[in-house]
């Protein structure tokens, strides 16, 4: 019987993997990657290979080939006790979503790292720690001993990505944010046991961390106390990973062992305990206030050996000091806010911001055979947080932000000893949306005469435009089928997937509240104002876009050990998202008519003429073809080709795992989020006019007697009620449209590097080539009847014209934005032991980027297409970043640990004017009256040449563990975040005379924290 089976494992692999080589691209998708280990290599022929954790009662087994080749899958990561037959058990310790090898034809631990002494239900052994080097990834695991030493600003887990080379963890202001090379967060998926957690509504890259702005959030994701190690992959990922075109980052959470074990914690720190920020030291005022962080984590058996819990709480308590100081420009060297209203003027000053968070998480898992194993968890994270105060903003105009999100997560895992299944069920709800404190209606007071415009203070509430609701919210289901037993020209691992998802996404992109804004001059503020903004209701379409989404995605992937040097990664992926609110949208009648008209009315500095052809007309002369963009709700169709091939390989040279060469190529489609896509709707269903009143200084032509009835009219103070503005204007000011065939964004992915281990260093070299086509960006749309996108004259200067005749400015939306990254990645490793007493990463990180437009920008108006724009050096990434963390074991049972973080200025892009730039010509030959330009603040050189680093970090922290008694340990901690008091300025101000010269802004905001102590006590059993 055996020559039989074996005969068919032969067949199905060799029809698998010709499969997987011929088409090179077929159709796969799986929509989630399982964080499990996966252990291979070779043993006695046909013995049976046993992996058993003592500490769950967890254990695998598979019967090694006729040439003892063996694969064992399914692994949670952890350490186990490994043998194929008497007298040959190892104990090793496997990390998440690695392949490891362990062959017990070699003597004990001959593929292991570094021996560590490790409590295997209850008793202490020494355990290898298994290291992965055959595979094309470019990836690094973070372990518990990092994540429980290296000092941290926040308690959010992904901050210690920060020290992988390609990875950037950033806090600003209380927010952070993760990103990977040249591209932003929204790119990054995180997967938590094998869970993307994929943010479809805003950027942020997860769910619930786009936060108020849209640039980050003050909360974590994930209760870290959950976190029993993660891995990150910056690029040449494997097929079974999806939504994402940057970087992976894939965490495995705790789960209870045969013994009780937990914890309670709490960090402290207040302003007592920091030093002053920049703004803080120009206003000669520090605010005040206190920050926490508090929780605890308990787990055990129920049954042992079967049956486990473990749930954890923590909560977030802080205040983010803030200094309202108004426009810090001056008219005759007199501040301008001066010039403003006594109870204005009361406003100014310092204030904080307070935040509080509380993540739950529980987790149940079960395994009733050795063959069988059922997990079920829930993650609950809510938050609330006090917004707005800053710079040209009062407390008065602060709001409130809540964050929830809930996830319900189930898997079953079933092994055999050639496969293994796993079977999850996911659920998700997400809403995050900003509400108004106060019905007082928002003012902003605004230097108008002389110019510049300048926006001053704005007071009593926030603008329209500042308030929206997102919402994601719906059920997943996904199976992973892994062969692990299949020879064919050497082994294989094969792994295939398929997920089906539908959810709801919900998104407001403003209110009906209103801005009234005020004229100040050297006089002081008019007693009326001149202009308003405000959220109009629009008949015909809801407030709020909503879309049933149906995803699909399905994968295969093959390991193929083709003999113990050469490994091949082949794989391949396919995704498809049905959108209705896209799909189904029908461009509004009106708006139709009007860019149809045989003739419109075009009004410009010489006076009103008729124009005898269409609005569609002109912008066919500049290059529009209108009809890409009206949709009939009927003439837009999903994307059906978004095949992405998987390759890579590694060649081990001496095959004893020292010396690695690796190198992998790759497509990966990411996501259009839907905020941007369902902007057709939110902007025409509520939209944003601007109105403006008679005023004496006849801002925007609206003077005495000047009203016209749509956009200039006389003041009444009823219209200080909101809902009285909504008769006024004409409706939509402006018209959204997405091309019909838009395109999802994604990335190619090319590398090659080497992988030495020398003595206990663990060292990578790596090329990265990553280039990522399809930003989508909104454009002007805006042609003057010949086409034109400029003219000049005696009175006209400016681009566009005013839109679609009747309504308002014309916004296209395309793909386009494009970034092309060399990233040179350097790593060396040593891992703590026991033994050594110490532990260190050295990361660093050269980058070469360029780019057409910021990738956060979301819009180019300055030209008249994106394919107009020069490709610059990128804005998104320093050239230089270094980062080194290390922990010692000190005398008197001290803990030591530190981090540094050296990096040069990243550069800064802007838009100069008024022809300064002689060579900027435009797509119609004309001499544009805008041009991008990219310039670097001062710390552009790393190490020598001038003035270095534009961030500058140093962390330490201090922790000693004191016994109890009763098995009780109390650890005390304390950490020095910033030691140095570097100013990492954030803010920039713009320079145009003869180049573009960005200057750091020294009272503005700064990255990072001032020189700040945190306390931290923790009581553990």
């Amino acid at each position: 019987m055996k020559a039989p089976l074996q005969l068919k494992k032969k067949l199905l692999a060799s029809v698998i993997a010709t499969t997987v080589v011929a088409i090179g691209a077929a159709p796969t998708t799986a929509w989630s990657q399982s964080a499990y280990a996966t252990l291979r290599g070779k043993a006695p022929a046909n013995a049976q290979v046993t992996a058993f954790n003592p500490a769950t009662g967890t254990t695998r087994r598979t019967t090694a080939s006729a040439d003892g080749s063996y694969t064992l899958t399914g692994l949670p990561p952890g350490t186990y006790q490994v043998d194929a037959g008497a007298g040959t058990q190892q104990a090793v310790t496997l990390t998440v979503a690695s392949t490891s090898t362990l062959n017990f034809e070699a003597a004990a631990g001959a593929a292991a790292s570094a021996a560590n002494a490790t409590n295997l239900g209850g008793v202490t052994v020494s355990a290898t720690t298994l290291t992965e080097v055959k595979t094309s990834e470019i990836g690094t695991t973070v372990s518990l001993h990092q994540i429980d030493t290296t000092p941290q600003i926040t308690r959010n887990f992904l901050e210690f990505a920060d020290a992988v080379p390609g990875m950037a963890f950033t806090t600003e202001n209380g927010k952070t944010a993760i990103k990977a090379g040249a591209q932003p967060a929204a790119n990054v998926n995180v997967y938590i046991d094998g869970v993307g957690q994929k943010n479809y509504v805003h950027g942020g890259g997860l769910a619930g961390q786009a936060g108020p702005n849209h640039d980050g959030d003050a909360g974590n994701p994930f209760p870290q106390l959950a976190i029993g190690q993660y891995k990150v992959i910056t690029s040449n990922y494997k097929a079974e990973y999806d939504q994402i075109s940057s970087a992976a980052i894939t965490a495995e959470t705790k789960s209870g062992t045969n013994e009780f074990h937990g914890e309670a914690f709490e960090t402290f720190t207040s302003d007592r305990f920091r030093a002053e920020t920049p703004a803080e030291a120009d206003a000669h005022n520090k605010a005040r206030g206190v920050s926490r962080e508090y929780g605890g984590a308990i787990g055990g058996p129920i049954i042992k050996d079967k049956l486990h819990f473990f749930v954890t709480y923590e909560a977030k308590e802080f205040q983010t000091p803030t200094t309202t100081t108004g426009s810090t420009h001056t008219y005759n060297n007199v501040p301008y806010n001066s010039f403003l209203p006594a109870d204005a003027r009361a406003q100014l000053g310092p204030s904080a911001l307070p935040f509080k968070e509380n993540l739950y998480f529980g987790k149940l898992d079960w395994e009733p055979t050795d063959r069988d194993r059922f997990e079920l968890s829930t993650k609950i994270r809510k938050e609330t947080q006090i917004y707005g105060a800053g710079i040209t903003t009062a407390p008065s105009a602060n709001y409130n932000y809540s964050n929830d999100d809930k996830r319900i997560d189930a898997r079953w895992q079933h092994s055999a000893d050639a496969w293994f299944n796993e079977l999850m069920w996911n659920y998700e709800s997400t809403l995050d949306s900003p509400s108004a404190i106060t019905d007082a209606p928002a003012t902003s007071y605004v230097w108008n005469s002389p110019a510049p415009n300048d926006t001053i203070l704005l007071v009593n509430g926030q603008d329209p435009r500042q308030y929206f609701e997102a919402r994601q919210k719906g059920n997943a289901i996904q199976d992973n089928l892994t062969f692990n037993d299949l020879e064919w020209h050497g082994d294989h691992v094969i792994k295939m997937g398929v997920k089906y998802k539908e959810v709801q996404l919900d998104d407001r992109d403003s209110s009906t509240a209103a801005n009234y804004f005020y004229n100040v001059g050297p006089s002081g503020t008019e007693s009326i104002p001149y202009r308003v903004t405000f959220g109009k209701v629009n008949s015909g379409l809801p407030l709020t876009a909503v879309s049933k989404n149906k995803q699909f995605g399905t994968y295969i992937q093959d390991d193929w050990a083709v003999n113990d040097k050469l490994t091949l990664n082949l794989g391949v992926r396919w995704d498809y998202e049905k959108a209705p609110q896209f799909l189904n949208y029908k461009t509004l009648q009106p708006t139709v008519d009007a860019i149809n008209a045989p003739s419109y009315e075009f009004t410009d500095g010489n006076g009103t003429v008729t124009i005898n052809h269409s609005y569609a007309q002109s912008l066919a002369a500049g290059g529009i073809n209108i009809n890409d963009y009206i949709s009939n709700g009927h003439n837009r169709k999903s994307q059906k080709n978004e095949i992405q091939p998987r390759l890579g390989f590694s060649y081990d040279l001496n095959g004893d795992e020292e010396h690695v060469i690796f190198g992998g190529a790759g497509r990966a489609y990411d996501r259009n989020l839907f905020d941007v896509i369902s902007l057709e709707n939110s902007k025409n269903a509520l939209s944003e006019p601007d109105i403006y009143f008679e005023n004496p200084t006849a801002i925007n032509g609206c003077g005495p007697g000047q009203a016209d009835g749509q956009s200039c009219f006389v003041w009444d103070p009823k219209y200080l009620d909101a809902t009285s503005l909504q008769g006024l204007g004409n409706g939509v000011s402006e018209v959204d449209m997405i091309n019909n065939k838009i395109k999802s964004p994604y990335s190619d992915q090319f590398s090659l590097g080497m992988r030495n281990k020398l003595g206990d260093w663990n060292t990578s070299v790596t090329i990265a080539r990553i280039l990522q086509y399809n930003g989508i960006v909104g454009q002007l749309g805006n042609r003057y009847p010949d086409g034109k996108f400029y003219t000049y004259g005696t009175n006209t200067n400016q681009w566009g014209d005013s839109g679609v005749p009747g309504i308002g400015s014309l916004i296209l939306f395309d793909n386009g934005k494009t970034t092309y990254n060399t990233q040179l990645l350097l790593s060396a490793d040593k891992p703590y032991t026991r033994e050594s007493g110490w532990g260190m990463t050295i990361a660093y990180t050269h980058t070469h980027a360029t780019q057409n437009r910021l990738y956060s920008d979301g819009y180019a108006f300055d030209l008249p297409s994106i394919k107009d724009y020069p490709f610059q050096l990128s804005s998104a990434a320093p050239k230089h970043r270094l980062v080194v963390t290390g922990s010692v074991d000190a005398p008197w049972g001290i803990t030591v640990a530190g981090k540094l973080v050296l990096e040069t200025s990243t550069p800064r892009s802007a838009i100069a004017c008024c022809n300064l730039y002689p060579n900027s010509v435009g797509a119609q030959g004309e001499m544009s009256a805008a041009w991008p330009v990219v310039g670097i603040p001062s710390g552009s050189k790393f190490l020598f040449g001038g003035p270095i680093f534009g961030y500058r970090d140093v962390d330490l922290q201090a922790s000693k563990n004191f016994d109890l008694g009763r098995g009780l340990t109390l650890q005390v901690r304390f950490d020095a975040l910033n030691v140095f008091n570097f100013k990492n300025y954030a803010d920039t101000t713009d320079f145009f005379d003869n180049g573009y010269k960005p200057v750091y802004t020294k009272n503005g905001n700064i990255m990072g924290v001032p020189r700040t102590y945190k306390l931290t006590a923790d009581i553990k059993f």
